[in-house]
């Protein structure tokens, strides 16, 4: 049996990511998932992991997503593409270079090399970055202060979407950047082109 197609969607917090991942899975017949959370186990990572409140240094925070990813992996998005089934999802590995990486100052070899061991082969097809700028994306949706990446300044932010951006000038032939300033529909139409060349 052919392995499913595996696309992630990624991007800053109120770029869309979430909306077109489920849209592009409900239309195309592809499993919807996101992280992190989306097991038993990833859901209570997921409590203390976004808890403002709960103090952890940023490689603590780093380890937890990657656990979170590691049974992500093993329970849902490895047996899904092995039979057969596309998988769309909000948010992967790019998430932690990007937040724990170039937003937390986490040394990005010693990242690679944590997600290599959490994930495996188990890379996406493509990587769908939908991208705003800071400014945005504050005027899109208020920050959480209970957040804990929401809760974060503008300068986090800013780096994050670099480390992003720099990751899709990395590898262009799995990366796909969108503009994600302007309407769903417009948005929606850029990323089904460039899946279309999937064959998907």
């Amino acid at each position: 049996m052919a392995r499913g197609t595996f696309v992630a969607f990624e991007g800053i917090d109120a770029c869309g990511k979430s909306t077109q991942a489920r849209r592009v899975a409900a239309a195309r017949g592809a499993l919807f998932v996101f992280e992190p959370g989306d097991t038993p186990l990833g859901a209570e990572l997921r409590r203390w992991l976004l808890d403002a409140q709960t103090q952890m240094s940023p490689v603590t925070e780093a380890l937890m997503m990657l656990a979170d990813r590691s049974d992500h992996v093993a329970t849902v998005i490895g047996p899904a593409l092995r039979s057969g089934t596309h998988v769309a999802a909000d948010r992967f590995y790019a998430s932690t270079l990007a937040y724990q990486g170039f937003g937390r100052g986490v040394d990005l070899a010693d990242l690679e090399a944590a997600t290599e061991l959490a994930i495996g082969e188990c890379l996406p097809d493509l990587t769908i970055l939908i991208d705003i700028d800071v400014d945005t994306a504050n005027e899109r949706r208020a920050r959480n202060a209970e957040d804990r990446f929401e809760s974060a300044d503008a300068r986090f932010h800013d780096r994050v979407r670099e480390g992003y951006l720099e990751m899709a000038r990395r590898d262009t032939e799995h990366w796909y950047v969108v503009d994600g300033r302007g309407s769903p529909d417009d948005v929606a139409a850029l990323i089904d082109s460039r899946l279309d060349r999937l064959h998907w």
